[in-house]
């Protein structure tokens, strides 16, 4: 008598509805829609999203459905043109209030979604959409570092009321600058001046050295695994940044990820503005906040094309020379939070500061009341010129004072920058929120794949799981009759539990994916056939039919484990060395392995006791 136990039914027959219903999503297709998010980072609400709708029937541009999504409008649409037509009606209508991503959105019905039931989300091959690969300036990432601590000595020394002259970099035993060199005032205290450097930063060694005319000076060089730990730094930070521009600019499914030692690689399915893309997330841009010299003449100082000592020229939008002293007050780096706001001078950006830049801010604007303070823009960008016939590619350094406004009351980590247009308020807002590049960025590749492309992916990838599981199924019904139909069944719940996994977790499909998905095919139907000739081996033997199909479980059990082992370690390697590509095809070959197994042992042999179990006699197996 062949029986298998009541649970297990019960399990094998749990896992298939919940992967038919994982799975379902997939089936109802997508349509182009438009992705409305809140500049704000707040949710939509039901004001909003009338709003909006509002406005596009107000244009005649007509959508199938809208609704609000982990607090971003999505709104579907029947073809491309209304897709994009609407995205330019609600950049231009509210430009100060949403910011939008064009994006594809499942026609699944809206319980699915209520109930968190997604389909599987598609990668850059199947998609659509922007690839760039970013080369890290790990060396620009030491001179930011030496920036900052120059910032830090200026600071120290400063409050210590220790004269200095100058700090300038220094190039030791090696090709850049690596580091610094601090001329002290005549007169200052060497002791005293190195041993607040040694409170201020006490990872660092300053040796005491002669300078010029009876002056000292005190130079730090920073160790080489000094260097080593900025420029991991670096990489780890620029990760972090560009994630968090991609996520402000309201891309959906992206992947920022290392790729090697110092690239990093971005892709953003659905998106077909690049140029406005790589503008944001390339820009290396931060802000300083300074006080304007008003004891010396920026016009002698133009004349002289020279600062004074303790000053720096610089430029504001206007082109209209401005004279700063060099202490900084606060960085963008202390920035913890920006918004865009309306103020009474027109668009500004709300700024809040940490909590050792809100000290600092107390301190000078105590100390500088009625006094002009100025906020400097910086960018940095990399262009290519042409030098003796060949092209070079150098780093451009663009520094501009986009505000200077009247100290007028005491104030610390909470303030406005004003004197900016609409769009200037918003790209500044977006770069301080998403944080400061640690180290310049530069694309060394891009591709744009665009929907006909990624679709035809799809087609083609679909179409070869189809013939490939058409062919299966031919052999299975013709070289085994029932049990090859057993087995095509299984081999088709299979597919739905696969698909029901990538939903759930949401994996990226890509076309590597499906390769994966194929193989996975292949191999559940291995171990059918391992069964199922183990079970013609049991029957030569001359025992009985239900005997032989228990044995026929049993015995292929070892080798079908075996098997599916070696190449799970396989895929795992591949996930966890591989980027990209290799990592897509992992991860489906993986899942795959778990369902196949599961379908393979415990489906097929839960379907055949049904079939052919109980206490029924039977002379013959239809394999």
């Amino acid at each position: 008598m062949l029986e298998y136990p009541r649970w297990k039914y019960i399990l094998v027959a749990t896992v298939v509805v919940l992967g038919l219903l994982f799975a379902l999503p997939n089936v109802f297709g997508e349509d182009a829609a438009l992705q409305v998010a809140r500049k704000d980072r707040a949710a939509v609400d039901v004001a909003g999203r009338q709003q909006v709708e509002e406005a596009l029937h107000g244009r005649g541009i007509e959508f199938s459905r809208s609704y609000v999504d982990d607090g971003r409008l999505m709104l579907h649409f029947a073809d491309v043109p209304n897709q994009l037509k609407a995205r330019d009606a609600v950049n231009s209508t509210f430009a100060d209030q949403y910011v939008t991503a064009l994006s594809f959105a499942s026609r699944a019905p809206d319980w699915l979604r209520k109930v968190g039931l997604r389909p599987m989300p598609l990668g850059l091959d199947l998609r659509g959409g922007l690839y760039l690969l970013y080369q890290v300036d790990i060396e620009g990432a030491v001179a930011q570092l030496l920036q900052v601590r120059e910032q830090d000595f200026r600071r120290a020394l400063g409050q210590d009321k220790i004269g200095i002259t100058d700090i300038v970099q220094v190039t030791r035993d090696s090709q850049r600058p690596n580091g610094l060199r601090i001329t002290l005032a005549p007169g200052s205290d060497v002791d005293a001046a190195r041993a607040t450097l040694r409170r201020a930063l006490p990872d660092l060694t300053f040796d005491v050295q002669g300078g010029e005319a009876g002056t000292s000076v005190i130079e730090t060089v920073l160790t080489a695994a000094q260097i080593k730990e900025r420029q991991d730094y670096a990489i780890q930070q620029n990760l972090t940044t560009l994630r968090n521009r991609v996520n402000e600019l309201g891309v959906s499914e992206p992947i920022v990820q290392r790729q090697g030692v110092d690239r990093i690689n971005v892709q953003l399915p659905g998106v077909q503005n690049s140029a406005e893309v790589k503008d944001i997330l390339g820009k290396v841009a931060t802000l300083e906040f300074r006080l304007v010299d008003v004891q010396n003449s920026v016009t002698d100082a133009v004349q002289r094309r020279r600062a004074p000592v303790g000053s720096k020229l610089y430029q504001d939008r206007n082109g209209q020379p401005v004279l700063l002293k060099r202490d900084i007050i606060v960085t963008g780096d202390q920035l913890v939070d920006a918004t865009t706001a309306a103020t009474q001078d027109g668009p500004g950006v709300s700024v809040r500061l940490d909590a050792l830049g809100g000290e600092e801010m107390l301190r000078t604007t105590r100390a500088n009341l009625k006094k002009p303070m100025a906020v400097v823009f910086i960018e940095q960008r990399r262009e290519e010129i042409e030098v003796g016939g060949e092209k070079v590619q150098r780093d451009v350094r663009d520094e501009k004072v986009i505000n200077t406004a009247t100290i007028q009351g005491i104030f610390s980590n909470n303030f406005q920058i004003t004197g900016l247009n609409p769009a200037e308020a918003r790209e500044l807002a977006l770069l301080l929120r998403a944080g400061a590049l640690a180290a310049p960025i530069f694309v060394v590749e891009e591709r744009v794949i665009g929907p006909s492309l990624g679709q035809e992916n799809i087609d083609k990838g679909v179409r070869a799981l189809a013939l490939g599981l058409l062919g299966i199924f031919i052999f299975m019904a013709l070289y085994y009759r029932v049990f090859g139909l057993v087995a095509n069944l299984v081999l088709l719940a299979n597919v739905v539990l696969l698909a029901a996994l990538l939903s759930g977790i949401g994996a990226a499909l890509t076309l590597p994916g499906i390769a994966g998905i194929v193989l996975t095919m292949g191999m559940a139907v291995d171990a059918n056939v391992l069964i199922y000739e183990r079970i013609r081996e049991e029957l030569r033997n001359g025992v009985t039919p239900q005997t032989a199909i228990t044995k026929g479980f049993d015995k292929a059990f070892s080798a079908i484990a075996d098997s599916n082992l070696t190449t799970l370690i396989a895929g795992v390697v591949l996930w966890v060395l591989g980027t990209g590509p290799i990592r897509g095809f992992a991860v489906t070959l993986c899942l795959g392995i778990a369902t196949s197994m599961f379908t393979a042992i415990l489906g097929s042999r839960a379907l055949l006791t049904l079939m052919y179990g109980g206490k029924r006699k039977l002379a013959t197996l239809p394999i």
